[in-house]
């Protein structure tokens, strides 16, 4: 009788989840996800491979070309870079896109944070209630729909510029920071607001004080989504932007490749480095987004 309740833990223990720990203190791995492995880097080849035929395109002449593409140049090219940046006035459009891409940034987290903030402490009232599906509704508009009757009202306000650019992005931007920040400002306890109030802040002073620097994983999140969108679009600076001095640099790439169509070398390299910037961003950042969504998960 004795044995039989010592072998029960034992049994017990072996039949757990858990995994035992190790002589070091730590718990073991037994096994990982093959299958899911697999996909992430089956997933991650749609990456690199893309990048890996940019840079080999772009350090190579247009007579070494031939074949697959993908075989390494025989021989460097670098001045394919200096000449993209001769014949796409780069500095210009750099300029130009990283004004734009700053301003809608900035004017998302700011307008749109305060938005779902509104939003989200009042969903109880009926008002905020159909508000907030209103802007979740919005997420299923193509832009294709509504981009003629844009484009008009643009031009009639005098907004077919960066300036109507980035306030667009701002708009557009907003079902889905909306419903990105509610979900995270859910998380938040009121008791941090009623706390402030009683001290004697105003609402104003408790959103900027108390809930603004709360959201900082989110407005990472949001900044760095919009800051890629409005860096890479191609649709909207193409039916707003009436004038080409101020072309972003997906434009400029778009006439310069209609113009040089045969010359891919130069263009690669063009793109190339319209890449780099953002591509510094994301990595610097990517550990923002990924901790922003998945806070903005928990309610």
């Amino acid at each position: 009788m004795t044995l039989q309740k010592l072998a029960e833990p034992a049994e017990s223990d072996k039949a757990g989840s858990a995994p035992l720990p190790g002589p070091s203190g730590k718990r073991r791995i037994s096994s990982f996800n093959i299958p899911v492995t697999i996909l992430v880097a089956v997933l991650s080849l749609t990456v690199l491979i893309p990048l890996y035929f940019t840079v080999v395109t772009a350090l190579k002449s247009p007579d070494q070309l031939g074949g697959t593409g993908f075989e390494l140049p025989t021989s460097i090219h670098p001045e394919n870079f200096s000449k993209a940046w001769e014949l796409t006035n780069f500095p210009h459009a750099l300029l130009v896109s990283g004004i734009v891409t700053a301003c809608a940034v900035v004017l998302t987290i700011i307008t749109n944070s305060m938005v779902a903030y509104a939003i989200a402490r009042n969903m109880n009232r009926p008002f905020f209630k159909a508000l907030y599906y209103f802007f979740i509704a919005a997420l299923f508009v193509p832009f294709p729909i509504i981009m003629l009757p844009v484009t008009k009202e643009t031009a009639m306000l005098g907004l077919d510029n960066p300036v109507g650019l980035f306030l667009l992005y701002t708009v557009y931007g907003l079902s889905f920071n909306i419903f990105v920040y509610t979900a995270f400002i859910k998380s938040i306890p009121p008791e941090l607001e009623e706390a402030a109030i009683m001290d004697g802040a105003s609402h104003w002073t408790t959103f900027w004080k108390v809930i603004f620097p709360l959201l900082t994983p989110m407005n990472a999140t949001v900044g760095i989504l919009t800051c890629l969108w409005a860096w890479n679009d191609f649709l909207l600076p193409l039916v707003i932007l009436s004038d080409p001095a101020t072309r972003t640099l997906p434009l400029v790439q778009y006439v310069f490749q209609s113009q040089f169509n045969t010359d891919y070398s130069t263009a690669f390299a063009s793109y190339l480095m319209a890449m780099a910037p953002l591509l510094l961003v994301y990595l610097f950042a990517q550990r923002w987004v990924i901790s922003g969504v998945m806070r903005g998960s928990i309610k």
